[in-house]
This record gives C-alpha cells, structure tokens and sequence, in this order.
C-alpha cells in the first residue's frame, strides 16, 4: 500500500512530468491511501491551472472525472480529529505548511505511527525530505 500525497495524484489526472513515473507505480501497487482532504487540494491545484490557462476548461471536466473515479477506489483517511492533532505536532517539529502536515499526519494515522507499513509519493520537496525523517520511504524507485 502507497499512501499518495496530492501532488503524486495529480500527474494521474493531468499530463506532468512525473506521470509515466506514477502510473508504473499505481500499476505495481493498486492499494491507494489518501487523505479524505486530497480531493480539495487536487481540486485547488486544477482551478489554479484553469485560471491561468494551462488547462482547457474541457480537460478540466476530464481531469475531474478521472479523480473520481481513482479516488472511487483508495482507502481514505477519515480520522479528523486524530489526524489533526498530529499535525500540530508535526507543524512545531518541522517546517511544513498546513495542510502538508496534514498529509503527513494522515500517513502516520492510518500507519499507527509505523510508516515503515507504507511507502509515501509526493513531488514536494520539504514534504518529502520530512517523511523521510518520519521515517517512511519516500518515491520507492522499486517496490
């Protein structure tokens, strides 16, 4: 199981740079674990792409969709309350921004604070050097 940070599910639903790479590892392992917010951020991060044109109102429509249906299938983080606690937490130890620490904390929730149970994607860098320091193996190169 992958837990899956918003900026690794982005490139599922619209062409980016780090596509090919998500997509052989979504086909490696199909048990996909997100946060229940990730849909907001994803949603957040296609306006901002509409609003500057990068992206066609058409393919909007197409990525929306295409994040239905992937997000139909992944085990979603629910537990609020625990998930926000840990991330006030995570926000006095290391230098992330809000809703990063609670990526993480909904990582290290559904782990029971054992990361070495799943490996963690993400394409931000100050999110993925501090899961490393969590402990969990980020952007397996294999699984």
């Amino acid at each position: 199981m992958i837990f899956w940070d918003s900026s690794a599910i982005v490139p599922l639903i619209v062409k980016e740079k780090e596509s090919r790479y998500c997509f052989r590892v979504l086909s490696q392992d199909q048990e996909m674990l997100v946060w229940c917010l990730s849909k907001v951020e994803v949603v957040s991060a296609l306006c901002r792409r509409l609003r500057e044109e990068a992206l066609a109102q058409e393919s909007f429509r197409r990525a929306k969709l295409r994040l239905e249906e992937l997000l139909k299938h992944a085990y979603e983080v629910r537990a609020i309350n625990k998930v926000r606690s840990r991330a006030l937490r995570l926000l006095e130890v290391h230098p992330l921004r809000a809703a990063d620490a609670c990526q993480l904390a909904a990582a290290l929730v559904a782990t029971q604070e054992d990361p070495v149970k799943v490996h963690f994607l993400t394409f931000d860098k100050r999110l993925a050097e501090v899961a490393q320091k969590e402990g969990f193996t980020v952007n397996p190169t294999a699984l």
